[in-house]
């Protein structure tokens, strides 16, 4: 089995209803869910005109190979009425690969880990609560490491608790 990190984000509509749609989905289409963070409020990243996200992520474990992984994904983000929009915008739901065991891989429809992970305040903030001995293949640092040194400015807040999610 293999140990998949996702990363989940909406700031459209229901958002928090949305991300637990999402969890359930994931657990049908993937595989178990093992570890997820509680869900944080975060400023948009990239495209600022736009309303807040809430992030999540969650450890999932499954038999799925990585491109099985990513098909799963994008059915996921269709089946719940993702459209196609402009990069980084608005989005229902964004379910993003972080990590695949420890693999690297580089391809325009996939790279893993995710390229923009070790600049992101809204997935190393949930990512390090869950598993933050965890080592980014790339940069051999700790994702607390990566953390810590990410000047990353995107106001970012716990929204609310594992407990209460």
């Amino acid at each position: 089995m293999a140990k998949v990190y996702l990363g989940l984000g909406s700031n459209q509509g229901d958002r928090e209803r949305h991300l637990a749609v999402a969890r359930q989905e994931i657990e049908q289409q993937i595989g178990k869910i093992i570890r997820f963070s509680p869900i944080y409020e975060s400023a948009p990243w990239g495209l600022i005109e736009q309303p807040w996200f809430l992030n999540q992520v969650v450890r999932v474990s499954t038999p799925m190979d990585p491109w099985a992984v990513l098909d799963a994904v994008k059915y996921i983000e269709k089946m719940m009425g993702r459209l196609e929009s402009v990069k980084w915008g608005p989005r229902l739901i964004d379910i993003d690969i972080l990590f695949y065991n420890h693999i690297r891989l580089l391809t325009p429809e996939l790279q893993i880990p995710h390229l923009y992970l070790h600049r992101r305040s809204f997935v190393l903030k949930p990512l390090a609560d869950i598993a933050p001995g965890l080592v980014h293949p790339t940069y051999s640092k700790t994702i607390l490491q990566l953390r810590d040194e990410n000047d990353d400015q995107g106001e970012i807040h716990v929204y609310k608790n594992k407990e209460e999610s």
